[in-house]
This record gives C-alpha cells, sequence and structure tokens, in this order.
C-alpha cells in the first residue's frame, strides 16, 4: 500500500473529505458517467433475466463497476452462474467463492431461481442506491490513484458497519489487511489458518464496537499513523531515522541503521520446528 508523496494518510483523508462534495458531483457531471448513468435509469427497467442484464453490455459493465468487480467483467459465464446461483443452498456457486463482492452482487441486483424474475430494477430508490453505488466507486477509484491508503480508509468506512464476525473481515483481503494495519498485527499473519487468524484478532479486538462510528473513526486513525509509519520510503525520510543512519554509516564505515518492528503475538503464534 502506498501513500501520496510528502501527504500523510490521515491529512489525505481529511483532504478526501473536504473535497467529496465537489467531486462527487463532477464525476456525475462527467460525460462518460453521466452517460453511463443516463443509460442505466433508461434501460434498467426492462431487464428481467440475467440474460438480460450480461446482453446488453452498457448496463453490465455499469452493474459491475458499481459492485467493484470491474476485474471479472470478460468472465460473464462465471457471473451468469454466480447470479443464477441458490444462496441457502452452501454448495452453490455464489456460497462457494470466498470474495465477498460476489454474495453482495448477487444478494443487491435481486434476481428469482435461475435468474429468472426481478423486482427490484422498478424500483427508484433500488435505482438510486445502485447510481449512488457506481458514483461511490469512482470517487475511490480516483482516490486510490493518489494514495491507496486513503482509499482503503475509504473502503473501510464502507463495510466495517455491516461487519460480524473476524470470519466476515478475513475474507476480505482489504478489511482483513486494514484491521491487521489498525491494530498492530504483522502481515505474517495471514501464514496461519483462517481460525487460528480469528482467535488472535478477538483477542486483540472486541468487535462489536465497530458499530460505534467515533470506535471507527478512532481506528482509521491508528490504520493512517501505523500504514505511514510502516512505509519504508516514509520510515527512510524520517529526521530520526536520518540522524541514526547517520550515526551508523561513521561508526562501522558503510553499515546501515534499519529500524523493524516486531508483533510477538504472532511470533508466538507460528508453527514451530525444532532446529536439525
Amino acid at each position: 500500500m502506498t501513500g501520496a508523496i510528502g501527504v500523510s494518510t490521515l491529512l489525505g483523508v481529511k483532504i478526501a473529505d473536504a473535497t467529496r462534495d465537489a467531486r462527487v458531483t463532477a464525476i456525475r457531471d462527467s460525460a462518460e458517467h453521466s452517460r453511463a448513468i443516463s443509460a442505466f435509469r433508461e434501460r434498467i427497467g426492462d431487464i428481467r433475466t440475467v440474460d438480460d442484464l450480461i446482453a446488453d453490455r452498457e448496463l453490465y459493465v455499469f452493474v459491475m463497476k458499481a459492485f467493484d468487480l470491474e476485474d471479472q467483467i470478460f468472465g460473464k459465464a462465471m457471473i451468469r452462474k454466480v447470479l443464477e446461483s441458490d444462496p441457502g443452498d452452501s454448495t452453490s456457486l455464489v456460497r462457494r467463492l470466498t470474495d465477498p463482492r460476489f454474495l453482495e452482487l448477487h444478494r443487491e441486483l435481486g434476481f428469482g431461481p435461475e435468474g429468472v424474475g426481478n423486482s427490484s430494477v422498478n424500483d427508484q430508490s433500488w435505482q438510486q442506491g445502485i447510481i449512488a453505488r457506481y458514483v461511490e466507486r469512482q470517487f475511490i477509484n480516483a482516490e486510490a490513484v493518489r494514495s491507496e491508503r486513503v482509499a482503503e480508509v475509504l473502503e473501510f468506512r464502507q463495510k466495517a458497519p455491516d461487519v460480524q464476525t473476524w470470519f466476515d473481515v478475513l475474507k476480505d483481503r482489504g478489511m482483513a489487511a486494514f484491521m491487521r494495519t489498525a491494530l498492530g498485527l504483522s502481515d505474517e499473519l495471514v501464514r496461519l489458518d483462517v481460525d487460528k487468524q480469528a482467535a488472535l484478532f478477538a483477542k486483540k479486538y472486541d468487535l462489536e464496537k465497530l458499530q460505534d462510528p467515533d470506535e471507527r473513526a478512532r481506528l482509521e486513525r491508528l490504520y493512517a499513523i501505523t500504514a505511514d509509519a510502516r512505509d519504508p520510503a516514509r520510515v527512510s525520510q524520517n529526521a530520526a531515522v536520518q540522524i541514526m543512519s547517520g550515526v551508523v554509516t561513521a561508526a562501522t564505515g558503510g553499515g546501515q541503521f534499519v529500524p523493524i518492528t516486531l508483533d510477538i503475538s504472532v511470533i508466538s503464534s507460528l508453527p514451530r520446528q525444532p532446529y536439525r
């Protein structure tokens, strides 16, 4: 994850918040996105089946972008199977896929059994919800170009209120990375199996606190500060590190001072093997 050069993540988030309304309006008014939104409004009411949606490329692409599935646009066969799946069947494709975006896509689009029938498409509030998703995704994507860390904070804001268990967090790579960083856990944690990861997270943090907006704001600050502190580029520019590096170089004739962070809770949980 990277941040904007010369701008801390905390400052980047403040700038994003301060300029959000103007930038969202600019997205809606831009030729590309205004045309896409208009096409969605005009034609989504005619969609009755999954096949109808996939056959209309413009609408299909719009929906995929709204659900952050732009990287899956060319997988039409799989998307068809996902939308035709029965989420109540634990063996169905939509339940077997670990990426939560697919289940969310299925749930929000609301197609009937076998992908036939949809009572949502003519609902104005539903349409506005999908459009809002699309615009928000464009806003976050644009922010990610400036700073991936700021974009991660914006993603966290979207997803955190819906989190119920640590498994909800762990199946979402972005959320898992955010929480590891905010809680000061090492990325080496991913080497453990999911149950052990969930247990470590649960020991570290009470997930029910995520329902508190003030607590979510606190985690955002922790994430921003910790992520910046772990950034090698920022660390190398830190005045204290530069001074220590100079001292080490002078004393050793070319040595290098390298600051490190150890997470003892993770180290103690890693599999142990005897020395041979």
